[in-house]
């Protein structure tokens, strides 16, 4: 890894995955600009580490499931191209294989939406190159960009625990997540609540 940090960029939730990929698979990772052409991108030359780069303006969903789909084209470099010298087409079956397998331990309600996990297990039977080619994901992964645009908030979940928030008006301290939801602490109150780890939330 370079300068990221995956909690800042990911669901809570799926941090240690995230990292048992990046150990597992042996790639260099780094944040990128935006970029208009891509998500991220996956690069191998000869004599250096296998490359994945993702840009770092995506949504903690579609960041995730874009670093998976990069993921997915090292294991296919590492199985077929180093391994049987063998060249395969970059999103033919064995990228559809790979990407559907490292999608399943991510693919539950702990993680994402229900909006987008929904369209996400659907999706995974059967990948696309692209996100953007199934219409029923990807308005439901542009719905969580326009929210955090037009209101300045972020997912409670990708706040760091210790965080002071606000929520409905009120000032909470983030807890630790509990499956769907995360306790956290009235501060004027000092009552616990549990609130949807999705939840919109502005960061104090």
């Amino acid at each position: 890894m370079k300068d990221t940090s995956f909690g800042l960029h990911v669901p809570q939730a799926a941090i240690p995955y995230c990292e048992e990929l990046f150990h597992t698979y042996h790639f260099s990772f780094a944040l990128s600009r935006p970029r208009r052409t891509r998500l991220g991108d996956f690069t191998v030359k000869r004599g250096y580490v296998p490359r994945i780069t993702v840009n770092a303006n995506l949504n903690p969903y579609h960041f995730l499931i874009t670093y998976i789909h990069e993921v997915a084209h090292c294991a296919v470099h590492e199985k077929y191209n180093s391994r049987l010298k063998k060249r395969v087409a970059p999103h033919g079956k064995e990228w559809k294989y790979e990407f559907g397998m490292l999608l399943q331990p991510v693919l539950n309600e702990n993680i994402f939406p229900a909006d987008i996990l929904s369209a996400l297990v659907r999706y995974a039977k059967n990948p696309a190159a692209s996100t953007g080619g199934d219409q029923v994901l990807y308005n439901a992964i542009r719905k969580y960009d326009e929210h955090a645009l037009h209101s300045g908030k972020t997912t409670l979940v990708q706040l760091n625990e210790g965080t002071d928030f606000v929520f409905q008006d009120r000032l909470f301290v983030r807890g630790s997540l509990r499956r769907t939801r995360v306790l956290c602490r009235d501060k004027k109150s000092q009552r616990l609540y549990t609130i949807p780890a999705n939840a919109l939330v502005e960061a104090c």
